[in-house]
Parts: C-alpha cells; sequence; structure tokens
C-alpha cells in the first residue's frame, strides 16, 4: 500500500519487527514509501512514533502532519539510493561554514559573532580534529584540506536514515559544524538555532521583527527540531 494514500481507511497503525528491523502495518497491511519500498526502520522507537503520526490522522492524509514519516522516506527513497553524493554535498558545507564568515562591522556584531562561533571552531578542532579558518567578510576562503577530508569522513559514516536528518540540520544552520556538534550532544537544539541566527537577531534588534520573517523563522525552528529528533531516533 501506498504511504501516501489520500484518506484514512485503517482503524490501527501498529508498530514492530519485521525482516531487517522494525515497520508500521496499517491493519495489518505494511505501509510503504511513496516509491513502493517496504518501510524498513532502524529502531522500534522510530516505528512508534511514525506509528502515532498515522494514527493521528483524520480523515484526509496530511504529509505535512507527518515529519517523522517524510524523513523516513526520504531516507528509503532518495538518501540510500544515492548515500555517497548525498554525502558528498552535505560534506562541502564544511568548505563555505556559517561560522567561519564574520562580519566586517559593527564591532558589537563582530564581537557577538566571535563569542558564539569562535568556542565551536575550538571545538571541531580538538574533537572532531578538523580546524577550520575564519575570515572577515563573503570572499571564499580555502579551508585546510586536512580537515576537510575528516569531515567528509564524519558526513560518510553516517547511515541514510541519520544522514536524512543531518542533511536538514545543515541546510537550515547553514553549518556543518552546528549540524556536527548537535549529533555528538555538544549543543542542544535551542543553542545551535541561536548560534545559527546570530545576524538575524542582530537585524531584528536593530530594525525590529517582520511578522513573515518570524513566520518563516518559526518554521524552520519547527523543522530544525524535526530533524534533530529524528537523529535521535536512529538509535
Amino acid at each position: 500500500m501506498s504511504a501516501w494514500t489520500a484518506k484514512r481507511f485503517w482503524k490501527q497503525a501498529i508498530a514492530g519487527p519485521c525482516d531487517g528491523g522494525f515497520t508500521v502495518t496499517l491493519d495489518g497491511r505494511a505501509v510503504k514509501t511513496p516509491a513502493k519500498r517496504l518501510l524498513v526502520l532502524p529502531t522500534m522507537a522510530m516505528a512508534e512514533v511514525i506509528a502515532a503520526e498515522w494514527d493521528a490522522q483524520q480523515g484526509r492524509v496530511k504529509p505535512e502532519t507527518m515529519p517523522a514519516t517524510r524523513a523516513a522516506n526520504s531516507a528509503i527513497d532518495n538518501v540510500a539510493i544515492q548515500f555517497v553524493a548525498v554525502a558528498h554535498d552535505l560534506a562541502r558545507y564544511g568548505e563555505t561554514d556559517l561560522l567561519c564568515y564574520r562580519a566586517t562591522g559593527p564591532q558589537e556584531l563582530i564581537d557577538r559573532q566571535a563569542d558564539a562561533w569562535d568556542p565551536l571552531l575550538a571545538w571541531s578542532a580538538a574533537a572532531l580534529r578538523s580546524p577550520l579558518i575564519a575570515t572577515a567578510g563573503v570572499m571564499h576562503i580555502r579551508q585546510p584540506e586536512a580537515s576537510i577530508a575528516k569531515l567528509t569522513a564524519q558526513v560518510h559514516a553516517f547511515t541514510p536514515f541519520q544522514l536524512a536528518a543531518v542533511h536538514d540540520l545543515i541546510a537550515i544552520s547553514g553549518s556543518l559544524i552546528l549540524a556536527l556538534a548537535v549529533t555528538r550532544g555538544r549543543l542542544s537544539l535551542d543553542e545551535a538555532w541561536s548560534l545559527s541566527r546570530i545576524d538575524e537577531t542582530w537585524q531584528n534588534e536593530l530594525w525590529g521583527v517582520d511578522e513573515d520573517a518570524a513566520a518563516l523563522e518559526s518554521l524552520k525552528r519547527q523543522a530544525l527540531a524535526e530533524a534533530a529528533r529524528f537523529f535521535v531516533l536512529c538509535g
């Protein structure tokens, strides 16, 4: 059966073991991904969360209210199929990491970025053995090849399910280092979000909060939280 049936027809969604891992069944019928692959999950915890998402559907199925299901589908239908390419693209964020490109002024913003981001670059150098160079302005700076190689190896070490979560952690924050810090427990979700929004917070303090921009930021914050939770569910 398709994972994106337009209308609810089942009475109960149940998580349970299957060949190769865990899955979700709807009245005994196995859920499949949009590409018709079996929804084989790495942990029972993930299966239980996805089953709860299916059980919460009333009437028309709304994929936008099923973040764990969407992430699992992406891991199976997309990431696992083209793992090397996805991992390579994500690792390249280390070459232009948000934490490495600093404001040229005013001094208060320069200091704020340094206070917030320097400790993370120090952590990258010590814990990840991947020192990166910070620069003022937006002109591209070449990072140490050895550091990029080590960061690339770390990204490739994730499972397809983990990489599906890491993809959103990186894309939303703009920083490979922040994403890795979240996966390793160095940063909480709230800390990572705040560190990724130094510039936006500064602009809001100067000019006030734009309602449309704030609504978009709220959606990004929610998506970051969902990605962090999905990574934990990978076990």
